[in-house]
């Protein structure tokens, strides 16, 4: 009968704490979030950012599309909820 081979727990333990920080670096680059409301009017896509809404992008039935965005993204967390005032932005050239 063949001796069965213990690994010790410290490997373990650096091998789950690799596998958990490794799973917290692909969270972190991962790209926004996209949730879609669609109307009769009107799509709205609002973009979230690790749970935050950072953007709004809305596309109207006739028209051109536009965004919403903090009138000052470098305050505070720069999230739509807590701006004060939502600017819009058109696309002028897209490449």
């Amino acid at each position: 009968m063949r001796p069965r081979r213990i690994i010790p727990i410290a490997i373990v333990a650096m091998l789950a704490a690799s596998a958990n920080a490794a799973e917290e670096r692909r969270r972190e680059h991962r790209g926004p979030d996209v949730t879609l409301i669609e109307t009769e009017e009107r799509v709205v896509y609002e973009y979230r950012q690790n749970g935050l809404l950072r953007m709004i992008k809305i596309v109207p039935k006739r028209g051109k599309p536009y965004y919403l965005v903090p009138r000052d993204p470098g305050k505070g967390l720069g999230t739509v909820e807590e701006a004060d005032v939502l600017l819009p932005q058109w696309e002028i050239v897209r490449f």
